[in-house]
């Protein structure tokens, strides 16, 4: 969980360098080797490896630094809170993992969003706030310690972009991403037209530009490459590369400005109907897009050009992606999210739904773990080392799964007499965990188009 390695001082020894670890280490090592070479006399190889002798591993250099590193999470809490210069790290996702497995996750419906519809997309902006954006195209800002609701203005394009064809005013399709670089500098989602992307800055969230001239449907999903550089991918099967310089769009006026900034590329997504989700593979320096008509698209990232796409299994409902630290690439379709090989684009594994025609509509890695939510108000957790759904540890014959409250639904007359009928559960349209990973915001709203509603918690 913790692992802290204490600096040598003249004359002391830290409270953890036991020469008993030594020996239990070097014990361990020895019953490997007898199992080893046990297991071998009973089936020759062809090929055969020779560890090392027991002198070798009697004499290792790194000996002495086995006997400065602490293990305790009471030495790392310790190290940290008196600022002392060691060499410490921890792992973020065990936290998760304990509270998952101990069912310690208790929601707190958030219940003043009004009238707003459907929360498509969010993002932790510090250990308080959470920026999120809606179908009707607002840009909010809820803080988890005040409990307060700001909504951020949207920025405008020029003149020029009315003569973009596209769908009319009356018709948005809302904000479909929130991405903030690696810097954590500069947040990008959409604007006030759907066809074009907002940039603010961080943590102020003042305006920096607007980016236009690059599609004529809405934006579906953006992700950052580094710092500056920003692809978008929309409806209209375009994606377009963006270079956003912070330095030279900083104005002088005492009133916030912004700049209108033109793509640098735009690009047809061949093979594709609808561009739908964006990630970038950073391990391998690869863009990943998925369109509706079912293929994976692989992008090279520092030429922006198309490589090769391939089909999926499934073409039905594939709506979000994910890629971990390690390159694997999970993708929700509507009753199972499948697992792709970075290398092949081959189906590693197909995680079947416990519920049948649920449909997955946000996934995201957590180290270990995958957090799949679904069209049915639950969130299910995916262990990728145990190649199963993470199990309670206080009744083992059953899985965690975290049920969301109902939410607000604002009735529809021509709906009413159907709904009546039928027990509401919003979809979990984006979720999204805080540094830390021990806490869950989830967001969503009705899964039918036609009906108006929304719904959001704070799992912790």
């Amino acid at each position: 969980m913790a692992q802290t390695t204490r600096m040598p001082i003249y004359g002391k020894a830290p409270p953890c360098a036991h020469p008993s670890r030594l020996a239990e280490r070097k014990e361990r090592s020895r019953k490997e080797r007898q199992e080893k070479s046990r297991k071998s006399d009973q089936k020759p190889e062809d090929f055969i490896v020779y560890d090392s002798s027991d002198d070798d591993f009697e004499n290792d250099p790194n000996e002495k630094i086995f006997l400065r590193t602490s293990h305790s999470f009471i030495d790392y809490l310790h190290s940290r809170e008196t600022g002392m210069k060691e060499i410490r790290s921890v792992v973020n996702y065990y936290g998760q993992r304990h509270i998952l497995t101990q069912e310690k996750f208790k929601e707190h419906p958030i219940m003043k969003l009004g009238n707003i519809n459907k929360v498509f997309c969010s993002q932790w902006l510090s250990d308080r706030q959470v920026v999120f954006g809606t179908k009707c195209n607002k840009l909010m800002v809820y803080d988890v310690m005040k409990h307060q609701l700001d909504k951020i203005p949207s920025l405008k394009g020029s003149s020029s972009r009315q003569s973009l064809p596209g769908p009319p005013s009356e018709q948005q399709t809302g904000i479909h991403s929130v991405q903030i670089n690696p810097s954590r500098t500069l947040l990008a989602t959409g604007a006030s037209s759907p066809n074009e992307i907002a940039v603010y800055r961080l943590p102020t969230l003042d305006p920096v530009c607007v980016g236009q001239n690059a599609h004529t449907d809405s934006v579906f999903d953006m992700c950052w490459l580094d710092d500056q550089f920003l692809v978008s991918g929309s409806r209209d099967t375009r994606m377009a590369l963006w270079r956003i310089k912070e330095d030279e769009l900083i104005g002088t006026q005492e009133v916030p400005t912004y700049a209108h900034v033109q793509p640098l590329e735009v690009k047809e997504c061949q093979a594709a109907q609808k561009v739908r989700a964006l990630a970038f593979n950073k391990k391998e320096g690869e863009l990943a897009a998925l369109s509706l008509n079912g293929f994976i698209h692989i992008w090279s990232a520092d030429r922006f050009q198309q490589k090769l796409s391939r089909k999926l299994p499934s073409c039905q409902e594939n709506v979000c992606m994910a890629v971990s630290e390690s390159g694997l690439y999970a993708i929700g379709c509507r009753s199972y999210t499948l697992l792709l090989d970075q290398r092949t684009l081959q189906a590693h594994r197909k995680i079947n739904s416990r519920y049948t025609g649920c449909g997955i509509r946000s996934a995201s890695f957590q180290g270990n773990i995958l957090t799949i939510g679904t069209g049915v108000g639950m969130l299910m957790f995916y262990d990728l080392r145990a190649g199963k759904y993470l199990e309670s540890s206080i009744n083992s014959s059953r899985t965690v799964v975290l049920k969301t409250s109902r939410g607000f639904v604002f009735p529809n007359e021509e709906y009413m007499d159907g709904f009546a009928q039928v027990k509401y559960t919003p979809a979990i349209y984006t979720h999204c965990y805080d540094a830390s990973g021990i806490r869950l915001f989830s967001a969503g709203g009705p899964l039918p188009a036609n009906m108006h509603g929304n719904y959001a918690g704070l799992w912790q």
